[in-house]
Order: structure tokens, then C-alpha cells, then sequence
């Protein structure tokens, strides 16, 4: 049980700060996550926010139940996404309450245009520190630019640009003959 509290409140505490959706969730997650607790390797990481954008719903959500699942089953995947939703529901059911008397405020829509720049920040660094770990070959970055052309021209689901890159990677192996 303890083991399963401390997925609950390591998720709980990710939740409560995390602005900007599942991208800007990734610094936290390697802090936290890889560095700190050793829950999970960095490639892991990496492979849970690819399965996490290619499955329905919030991609932070997914990785934090595909985290807990890996550490303690089912029931670390329960714990661990009841962590991560639970402060924003708290705080979504809050702001929701008061957000209407308040949405035409100039210091409130300031305040929001601070915050999303922020975030966008924050989407960029962990993009940066994600392409390190990923875009390690020549191969890698072929696909790298590959996917950013196409989604600059195509405005597709990402999912079918995760098909197309791990395909792409599995015929590349085969065919290239790159060994394990």
C-alpha cells in the first residue's frame, strides 16, 4: 500500500503543476520519474508518450497510468492516474465556479497570455531534450524531418504520423538489415 500511495502523491504532485498538457509534462517526468526515483528509463519515457499520443485521451494521463501499471500492475495504473487527475479536477471544479465573473478581467486574460508563453516554453525544452534522446543516427533524423515536412503540409491525426515513423523505422531494419 505504501508503494502504491507514493505512485498516488508523486502523480498528485506532477498534476498540480502541470501547465500546457502532456508535452510540458515531460520535464517533470524525467526529473522526477527517471532521475529521481528511478521508476523508468528515459527511452521509456519516450516510448509511453509515443503509445500515449497514438491511444484516446490526455497523453499526460496515459503515461502516468503506463508509469504506475510498469511499477505495480493494475492497481499502480488506478493510483497513478487517479493522482495525476485528481488535482485538476479539484481545481478545474474551482476555477469553473468563479471563472465567469472573472473571464473579462484585462488582469486575468494578461495573466493567461503569460502563462501560455510559458508553456510554450516549456513544450519547446522538452521537445529538445526528447530529439536528443531520439534523433540519434542518420536513419533518425531522416524520419525527424520527414514527419516535421509532412505535418507542416498534411493537417492529419498524429497518430497516422506515428504509424508512418514507426513503420518507416521497422522497414528500415529490415530491409537495411540493422541488427539488435
Amino acid at each position: 500500500m505504501k508503494e502504491l500511495l507514493s505512485l498516488y502523491w508523486t502523480f498528485a504532485k506532477m498534476g498540480a503543476i502541470n501547465f500546457g498538457g502532456g508535452y510540458a509534462m515531460l520535464p517533470l517526468l524525467q526529473k522526477e520519474i527517471v532521475e529521481k526515483r528511478n521508476w523508468a528509463t528515459a527511452e521509456e519515457i519516450t516510448d509511453y508518450f509515443a503509445i500515449g499520443q497514438c491511444t484516446p485521451g490526455v497523453i499526460a494521463v496515459n503515461v502516468s497510468t503506463f508509469i504506475g501499471c510498469k511499477k505495480k500492475g493494475v492497481l499502480g495504473g488506478v493510483f497513478s492516474t487517479l493522482g495525476f487527475i485528481s488535482p485538476s479536477l479539484i481545481i478545474i471544479l474551482l476555477i469553473s465556479m468563479i471563472l465567469h465573473n472573472f473571464s473579462d478581467n484585462p488582469y486575468v486574460l494578461d495573466a493567461f497570455a503569460g502563462i501560455r508563453v510559458c508553456v510554450t516554453v516549456l513544450i519547446l525544452n522538452a521537445i529538445f531534450k526528447l530529439g536528443k534522446k531520439s534523433v540519434v543516427d542518420l536513419t533518425t533524423l531522416i524520419i525527424f524531418a520527414l514527419i516535421i515536412i509532412l505535418s507542416c503540409i498534411f493537417d492529419v491525426s498524429p497518430v497516422l504520423f506515428v504509424l508512418a515513423a514507426g513503420s518507416i523505422g521497422l522497414l528500415v531494419r529490415n530491409v537495411g538489415g540493422k541488427e539488435e
